[in-house]
């Protein structure tokens, strides 16, 4: 009598200490990636500013958004349930939100004060989320070193700008956690094809009006390149980092961004930093790394993002 024997193997993905540090850093690229399309974006937004003013840049680049997310990637209601489609619905105000007010801020206040007020949500997730030793460690050199960057105490204070950027910066807040749950929820993409037409519907009631008589073709076309690198690249890289990085890593990463800001300006409109802004950039840099060297998350990457 002949018995056939069936062999089967389970393979078990184990999550060790090197899964751990790939995971992490590939969510530091993807976020560092984001804030570098962020900056070159806001150095073409600036250059339609006296065109179409602040709401109207951040109109342009919200509306496109929204648009080219459709396009691109075709939601099937399949992917959502009616909760995470509710997510998905609030992250689009909420973007909306952050842009409006951040642009109307900096029409008021200097960009640099205004930069430092709207790190106070990125930076208030890194305290509240963090744990043991390095909760207040990194957010707090990230802190000094974003001032040391920005300066903010250099020039006169508006105080309803004042108000606007600490505005975006609790939005900021509601960004980093609601993106979050969202790339855990959905799979793929998936949620800013929601989230960017909301968020563009939002800013078209908002300012639409204002900012339509002075929208020409040229712009329009200007509009659709400066959408992909702001804000349809960087979200996407963002919302995949946070499916690698606590909250609190991801927060304090971002105060890389002022420091992108400025070697952006250093190479594109030759302005040499000064030594504040030098030690700025080191404290930044010493603080983004601290964090994602130790700001991976314990639960696996979605299969679909792998």
């Amino acid at each position: 009598m002949s018995r056939k024997i069936t062999w089967t193997r389970t393979v078990v993905v184990p999550f060790n200490a090197e899964v751990t540090t790939n995971q992490a850093r590939s969510g530091a690229l993807m976020a560092m990636g984001s804030m570098l399309c962020v900056q070159i974006g806001l150095a073409i937004a600036v250059t339609l500013i006296d065109r179409i003013g602040v709401e109207g840049a951040a109109w342009l680049r919200l509306a496109w958004a929204g648009v080219l997310m459709l396009v691109i990637v075709r939601p099937r209601f399949s992917a959502f349930t009616w909760a995470t489609f509710r997510v998905c619905v609030v992250l689009g105000v909420v973007t909306a939100t952050i842009t409006l007010l951040f642009m109307a801020a900096i029409d008021r206040i200097p960009l640099g004060t205004a930069s430092a007020l709207e790190f106070l949500g990125p930076l208030g997730v890194a305290v509240a989320h963090g744990k043991g030793a390095h909760r207040l460690v990194w957010p707090g050199l990230a802190a000094v070193g974003v001032v040391l960057l920005t300066q903010p105490f250099g020039g006169g204070v508006d105080p309803i700008g004042v108000l606007l950027a600490l505005g975006a910066a609790v939005f900021w807040a509601g960004y980093i956690l609601l993106t979050q749950r969202a790339g855990d929820e959905v799979a793929g993409i998936n949620a800013l094809a929601v989230s960017m037409p909301v968020a563009g519907l939002v800013a078209t009631i908002a300012v639409g009006p204002a900012v339509l008589p002075r929208i020409t073709p040229e712009i329009l076309l200007i509009g659709v390149g400066l959408a992909i690198l702001l804000p349809v690249v960087p979200f996407a890289l963002e919302l995949l980092a946070l499916r690698r990085l606590t909250t609190a890593a991801f927060g304090t990463l971002m105060s890389l961004e002022p420091a992108f800001a400025m070697i952006v300006g250093l190479i594109v409109l030759h302005q040499v930093p000064g030594p504040a802004g030098i030690v700025g950039i080191c404290f930044v840099v010493a603080a983004g790394i601290g964090a994602a060297r130790t700001g991976a998350r314990s639960s696996p990457v979605p299969a679909e993002v792998g």
